[in-house]
């Protein structure tokens, strides 16, 4: 009967195990980030108050249609878009729609400007923005995809998905290696058969070189090298949707940035204060008793409410009260609140009377110049303009106090002859962290560019104070943009870095005309305005906390802590992936190289020179090195830790060439100098038999590359403290050489792999000749070295 030689299918088992384990890593990785991403969303479904047939009725906010009259009050989300009927002292926050962190105030007055954006129509609202202060009645006009956040849902779907520069650099990598291939084996080929006549051995020999030529473990390690990025970048606080995008960061060049709740913390905050007859002084733990004051009469002539971490009403209103009980609470049971007129746009202020120690006191917060108006016994109105415009130019919003003393309570309040107090300046500061993340930034040749829908004053201060601009010109707005035409921006994109009140379609435009000047961009942000740019740029990125489910679905990468500087170290790990993935490549292709050249040359040996070389390692032999021999230290490479100096070099350009920078010179030379050791091995094997000569090339070539991949490790010498900081490639080069002796030693696996025992001084001569390559490399380095000093 006919027994099966092992060694005829054992190949086709190592590659059916390596094709599904490649296979289960990227599926596997991938859903795993999915699921990380479900965590974030919230799987609820809104409810919202409407009127129906007279009736007031509580539906699912998906079952709203046009025609229906909305209710909405303080604390609700807007479920449709729709136009106001009714309204009291009605506020509404549209930051994540417009990217403005102070809240809109509406009415139900006539707008006949069709041109308006989003931010400017006041008499409207819209899906996915919260009620902040009133109520109001509200005429449904638009639901679903024909709502505003349905446009830009829409323009979602017009992003194809492109191939990152690292897959199209392993595409760059796969064409040339496939080429490659198919001409030196057809070419082998040919002199085998010239010289043999035996078509089936010449076959083979093919068959060998084919194996040799291509790294059949390449795309299962990069996978790998990915995926343990993913996971890096999970401890890090980035969740990655697709394992490429972690890669795409590294070349990024351009980070375009929203600011609410991005750069700075969408949390508006008292800065400065400003007493009548004082000067403006920073907010800090060393206020008198009069400042005190001044910030709780803010405080009390409020609608907002602070209590245990539950914040409900006007982002202002919550700051005067947070920066109220910074110096000490002002408690309810310390006054009582009488009576109030609501605040409104035309008189621009609120009123409320309060009880305090048996005193009746009205207090009057407003715009300071409607206050200043209303008030008497001003020092110097001179003085309190001049405050007010300071801190209007620093981008900070401004707002007076007045108060008077009443004997009784009246039954309308008037406002007039108070007595004026003193101004208060907020603003949504940026984030601690962000400008050194900026600034790093910078020094790695990356630039971050602003895009907001804040207006243009603030969104350059804020520049301005992170180190993103230094000069007003640096800043245009969304009008500015719309009378560019494409070709103009995409000629001057790089004189700005704000982008001011600008519209989803804007971002879009920006991210593109950045990419048509052959920068990889980054975008960043949280709200349902981002979402297209998010998707348009090279890699999104968007906030796990604050973003809505739309941005991240747009994104390629969440934020899980809202955090800016998140996004530079997410850069920093993505550069860091790339050089590992180099690494990778120039040790298994220059290892392959010298396969190639160990198979190439034994056949033109035999051909043109006379000698009857035969085949210096079989496909078995190569196979078993491509796929375990090579594999482990190229994990290892992969595990490298991040260079300390790669965030002082430039990004990388788009269309760099993946062997750039005498990367394909060095593969080939490292590659023929394996081989050319390797055919040394056997050569001197073969003096004594074939199987000794096989067995001393596979040892040599397996224990070469095994000692290679510490070259590759670093353009560092290799005998330097940064050699013992990977124990990954220790353990590699361990297992590696364990597993090469079991080959040889043990008689059913030498059988199978068609080995031959060696003696002590055959294995010393192969481990020299492996060792050379240490030396070789150490020189050649020590040269450069010089050279640049």
């Amino acid at each position: 009967s006919y027994i099966i030689d092992p060694s005829e299918y054992i190949e086709s088992i190592i590659i059916l195990f390596v094709v599904m384990m490649n296979a289960l890593l990227g599926v596997f990785q991938e859903n795993k980030a999915e699921k990380s991403l479900e965590a974030l969303k919230k799987m609820s479904m809104p409810q919202a108050k409407v009127i129906r047939d007279g009736v007031i009725k509580q539906i699912d906010s998906a079952l709203i249609v046009p025609g229906d009259i909305l209710l909405c009050e303080s604390g609700d989300y807007i479920c449709a878009d729709g136009r106001i009927i009714e309204y009291s002292n009605f506020k509404v926050d549209e930051s994540s729609l417009t990217g403005e962190s102070v809240s809109v105030n509406k009415n139900n007055l006539n707008l006949n400007d069709e041109s308006l954006t989003l931010g400017d129509r006041k008499n409207c609202v819209f899906t996915s923005t919260f009620v902040t202060s009133g109520n109001a009645k509200i005429l449904v006009t638009e639901t679903g995809m024909n709502t505003e956040i349905g446009k830009i849902a829409s323009l979602l779907l017009e992003k194809k998905e492109d191939k990152t520069p690292l897959q199209n650099k392993l595409d760059q990598i796969g064409r040339i290696i496939g080429i490659g291939a198919i001409l030196i084996c057809i070419v082998v080929f040919i002199l085998e058969v010239i010289s043999t006549k035996d078509y089936l051995e010449s076959f083979k020999s093919a068959v060998s070189l084919a194996v040799a030529a291509i790294p059949e473990g390449l795309s299962t390690i990069v996978t790998v090298i990915l995926a343990f990025g993913v996971q890096k970048m999970v401890s890090k606080k980035a969740i990655i949707k697709k394992l490429p995008a972690v890669e795409t960061l590294g070349c990024a060049s351009v980070v375009c940035s929203d600011k609410t709740g991005t750069l700075t913390e969408n949390k508006m905050t008292v800065t400065k204060i400003f007493l009548k007859d004082n000067f403006i002084k920073d907010i800090n733990k060393n206020i008198t008793l009069n400042e005190k004051k001044l910030i709780d009469y803010f405080a009390i002539c409020s609608d907002a409410v602070v209590y245990n971490n539950k914040k409900i009403g006007d982002p202002t209103e919550i700051a005067l009260i947070e920066a109220a009980n910074n110096f000490g609470d002002y408690l309810t049971t310390k006054y009582e609140r009488i009576k109030d007129f609501p605040f409104d746009s035309d008189r621009k202020m609120m009123s409320v009377i309060i009880k305090m120690e048996n005193k009746y006191i009205q207090i009057t917060k407003g715009a300071p110049d409607a206050i200043i108006e209303i008030s008497k016994n001003l020092l110097s109105i001179k003085d309190i303009y001049n405050a007010n415009e300071t801190m209007a130019k620093n981008a900070l919003r401004v707002l007076a106090v007045s108060y008077k003393e009443l004997d009784y309570i009246p039954s309308v309040i008037t406002e007039k002859d108070m007595n004026f107090l003193g101004l208060v300046g907020m603003i949504d500061p940026a984030r601690k962290e962000v400008k050194n993340a900026i600034k790093e930034a910078k020094m790695a040749g990356v630039n971050v560019v602003m895009v907001t829908g804040d207006h243009i004053i603030t969104a350059k201060a804020i520049a301005k104070e992170l180190g993103i601009i230094d000069d007003d010109k640096q800043a245009i707005t969304s009008k500015e943009l719309k009378n560019i035409t494409d070709k103009q921006l995409n000629e001057n994109i790089e004189k700005y870095n704000v982008y001011a009140r600008v519209t989803p379609e804007d971002k879009v435009r920006i991210v593109k005309a950045w990419q048509n000047k052959g920068h990889i961009v980054a975008m960043t942000g949280d709200g349902v305005n981002d979402s297209p740019a998010l998707k348009t740029a090279d890699i999104g990125c968007a906030m796990g906390i604050t973003g809505t489910d739309v941005s991240k679905e747009a994104a390629s990468m969440i934020l899980v802590d809202d955090n800016f500087a998140t996004i530079i170290s997410a850069i920093k790990e993505g550069r860091g992936i790339y050089d590992n993935i180099k690494k990778t490549v120039q040790y298994l292709l220059s290892s392959n190289i010298g396969e190639v050249i160990t198979i190439f040359v034994a056949s033109l040996l035999s051909v043109f020179a006379g000698f009857n070389f035969g085949i210096p390692l079989l496909p078995i032999h190569l196979l078993w090195i491509n796929l375990v021999t090579d594999s482990l230290p190229a994990f290892a490479l992969g595990l490298e830790n991040v260079d300390e100096d790669v965030m002082k070099r430039k990004p990388r350009g788009k269309n760099e060439n993946f062997f750039a920078n005498g990367l394909g010179l060095t593969i080939i030379w490292q590659g023929v100098f394996i081989g050319i050791m390797t055919l040394v091995a056997y050569i001197i094997g073969n003096k004594q038999t074939h199987e000794i000569g096989m067995t001393m090339a596979f040892v040599t070539l397996s224990t070469i590359q095994l000692f290679h991949s510490f070259n590759v490790k670093s353009s560092k010498t290799i005998f330097d403290k940064q050699v013992f900081n990977n124990i990954y490639l220790w353990f590699s080069l361990i297992v590696g050489l364990i597993l090469e002796f079991i080959l040889i030693y043990s008689p059913t696996l030498r059988r199978i792999f068609k080995l031959e025992y060696l003696e002590l001084k055959n294995i010393l001569i192969c481990f020299w000749l492996s060792f050379s390559i240490i030396l070789i490399v150490e020189i050649i380095k020590f040269v450069k070295k010089q050279r640049n000093c």
